[in-house]
C-alpha cells in the first residue's frame, strides 16, 4: 500500500480553531486541518510553515506537537503529525481550499471531517 506522510496544522486563536475545506479531489468538500506533505530533507516544522505559505498565505509559529495519526485510506496508508500552531500574520488567503472557518470545540463536529481528521477533533475536545 502506497504511504503518504504529512503535517497539519492545528492553528488557534481565541479558543477557536481554524478550519478549511477541500476545494478538489476524491474528497471535495470535506474539512481537514490544512497542511501538507513533507519534502525530502525537510524537517515536520519546516515543512508547516512551507505549507501554511503555499495554501494560506500567512505564516505560523509552530507551537507544539499534538499527535501523530496513522490512518488507512482506502488506497494509501497516511501518516499524520499534527502540530498546534499560531498566526504570526492576521492576513490569510485561501489559495487551494474552497472555503473555511474558524470552530469553537463545541462547534468542531458542525462540519463533515476527513476521517483520519476526526481523531484530531477528538484530542482537541480533550484539550483544557
Amino acid at each position: 500500500m502506497k504511504q503518504i506522510e504529512v503535517v497539519a496544522a492545528i492553528i488557534r486563536k481565541d479558543n477557536k480553531i481554524f478550519a478549511t475545506q477541500r476545494g478538489y479531489g476524491e474528497w471535495k468538500d470535506w474539512w481537514e486541518f490544512p497542511g501538507g506533505k513533507m519534502e525530502a530533507g525537510e524537517t515536520p516544522e519546516e515543512a508547516l510553515k512551507r505549507e501554511i505559505r503555499e495554501e494560506l498565505s500567512t505564516e505560523i509559529s509552530v507551537d507544539k506537537f499534538l499527535c501523530t495519526v496513522e490512518y488507512d485510506y482506502p488506497k494509501f496508508h497516511l501518516t499524520m503529525h499534527c502540530y498546534l500552531c499560531s498566526l504570526l500574520t492576521e492576513a490569510m488567503h485561501l489559495n487551494e481550499h474552497e472555503a473555511a472557518k474558524w470552530l469553537s470545540k463545541e462547534e468542531l463536529d458542525s462540519v463533515k471531517w476527513l476521517p483520519a481528521d476526526l481523531e484530531v477533533v477528538e484530542r482537541i475536545k480533550e484539550m483544557k
